[in-house]
């Protein structure tokens, strides 16, 4: 009985080739890391898919990862895709056990996805290509050269050939891509570290404005009774945004370009920015992804200079509507132009943030800031370019996506204190929280305890501002038991927060925050 060219080949340990498919994947991403790190962070495939990926998410599973996993939905994003590569390469080795054809096409396949991943990225040049081709030629190489030599090993077992290599010399080979595969992933990253932006923030030192915004009164938070501080630290600062690797821009390669609709084109040197007169303005911010209850709300003092001022010395020409804004990472928001020109409002080309020049993280060396504005038309980071456009003419990165283009931040409470399904003492119990509405003002915030109980006017913190929130507090005598708080919010134009339950997209979330708590 004749036996087919397949069946003679020897085949390999199954365990020991899905090693191969592991090793030639590390080795492929390692080389892609080490090409980028000449280039651009971005152009490194797996960063480049994982963009895709977010760039390609719907907007609900979107938004349910903010929900649910905060800052560390990148951090899940890139865990997930690292499992699942790896099971990947475990397969391509495995299906690869006679011949290394399969794994091959699987790899190749790999490759030019991180391609197609790169090509796609609207802030890298066709350079950016040389990563992701990196990837595919060691990522071939290597499985094909593990492969060879674990398979004269396999067939010199069967023949009994002393002529094959050892097992060793096959095992030290696989250990030595993996070094190999360490070191120039290590060298990737070294050298994304020369363009490191956090050695040019600090050399910047302490921002000191021209217009210092108002001291910050001392019954402006009521921190000892279980609300938020009042300015809130840049540490804690909440961050939601859909970068992955942080971008690195130093201060002295940033510029901003303003052009478009006006007259006068300009292009502003973070010199130019900085020795203007800065002025300071105590702003709150929100994420048009905050649920109800949600904490992705925080105030600042941000540094920097009137945005208005800046479209008045380029002459902004009539019929334009949206300022088109363009990160140094392709990201794009429309905001409103009337709101930047607004000098009430006191929209902001903001350079720092509680005294410092901005965190990286928050977009050094320069980001947008126009109160009243829901985050994703009204503050991006690391901005450079502006249009001055119409709502027709361009269409921003979160428009393409279901979310509205006007986003005026919604009137909002939050309970802090208690916790929700927190055991308190019976007796006084204090209610604490904040409540937010950003360029109106809070009036007043009502609490009440249990579903049908009556409203209750809370005590209010100093007022700082239109633009930013106010803290409250009350108490009620609770007996033993298990209890509800609900907490609603009116705003200065006379609007009372409305019940209505509504999720995030497309403009907002809505409905009065309801805790459980228990007393003994």
């Amino acid at each position: 009985m004749k036996t087919s060219r397949a069946d003679r080949e020897p085949r390999l340990p199954f365990f020991g080739a899905a090693l191969i498919g592991v090793v030639a994947l590390a080795a492929a991403l390692a080389a892609g890391h080490l090409v980028a790190g000449f280039i651009s962070a971005n152009a490194s495939p797996y960063l480049a898919v994982g963009n895709g990926a977010i760039d390609l998410t719907p907007v609900e599973l979107k938004d349910f990862a903010v929900r649910t996993f905060g800052v560390y939905d990148k951090l899940v994003l890139l865990g997930g895709m690292a499992v699942v590569m790896v099971l990947a390469a475990a397969v391509a080795g495995i299906v690869s056990r006679r011949s290394p054809v399969p794994g091959i096409v699987l790899i190749a396949a790999f490759g030019l996805l991180g391609g197609l991943a790169v090509s796609q990225r609207p802030d890298l040049s066709p350079v950016a290509l040389l990563a992701p081709l990196a990837s595919l030629i060691a990522g071939v190489g290597v499985f094909f050269w593990l492969h060879s030599l674990a398979s004269a090993r396999s067939q010199a077992d069967e023949e009994t050939s002393d002529t094959a290599p050892s097992r060793r010399s096959v095992l030290l080979a696989g250990a030595g891509a993996v070094v190999a595969a360490g070191a120039a992933g290590a060298g990737g990253q070294l050298l994304a570290g020369t363009r490191d932006a956090e050695s040019s923030r600090t050399a910047i030192g302490r921002l000191v404005p021209a217009q210092p915004a108002p001291p910050i009164p001392a019954d402006a938070d009521f921190a000892k009774l279980g609300t938020p501080t009042f300015l809130t630290s840049n540490r804690d600062f909440y961050r939601v945004d859909t970068a992955l690797s942080v971008p690195q821009v130093r201060a002295e390669d940033w510029s901003l370009r303003l052009h478009g609709m006006v007259r006068n084109e300009k292009r502003f040197s973070y010199d130019d920015i900085r020795n203007r007169p800065l002025i300071e303005r105590t702003i709150t911010m929100t994420c048009v992804s905050n649920e109800v209850g949600g904490t992705y709300v925080s105030t600042a003092n941000f540094i920097g200079v009137d945005l208005g001022e800046l479209l008045r010395e380029a002459e902004v020409l009539p019929g334009a509507e949206q300022i088109f804004s363009t990160s140094v990472d392709g990201w794009t928001a429309g905001s409103p132009v009337v709101a930047a020109l607004d000098p009430e409002r006191g929209a902001m080309l903001a350079i720092g943030m509680n005294g410092e020049p901005l965190p990286v993280e928050h977009g050094f060396p320069a980001r947008m800031v126009i109160p009243g504005l829901y985050g994703y038309v009204s503050a991006t980071k690391w901005v450079e370019d502006l249009e001055i456009t119409t709502w027709k003419a361009r269409r921003a990165y979160w428009l393409d996506r279901g979310w509205g283009e006007q986003a005026p931040i919604k009137t909002q409470s939050r309970i802090d204190s208690p916790k929700g399904f927190e055991t308190v003492p019976a007796g006084k119990v204090r209610i604490s929280g904040v409540a937010w509405a950003q360029h109106t003002g809070v009036e007043r915030v009502e609490v009440r305890l249990g579903a049908n109980g009556s409203w209750q006017p809370a005590t209010l913190s100093r007022e700082v501002g239109l633009n930013t929130w106010r803290m409250w507090w009350t108490e009620f005598d609770v007996p033993a038991g298990s209890h509800q708080v609900t907490v609603r919010a009116v705003d200065k134009s006379g609007y009372t927060q409305t019940d209505a339950r509504a999720g995030t997209v497309p403009d907002g979330a809505t409905g009065w925050h309801v805790i459980s708590f228990t007393t003994r």
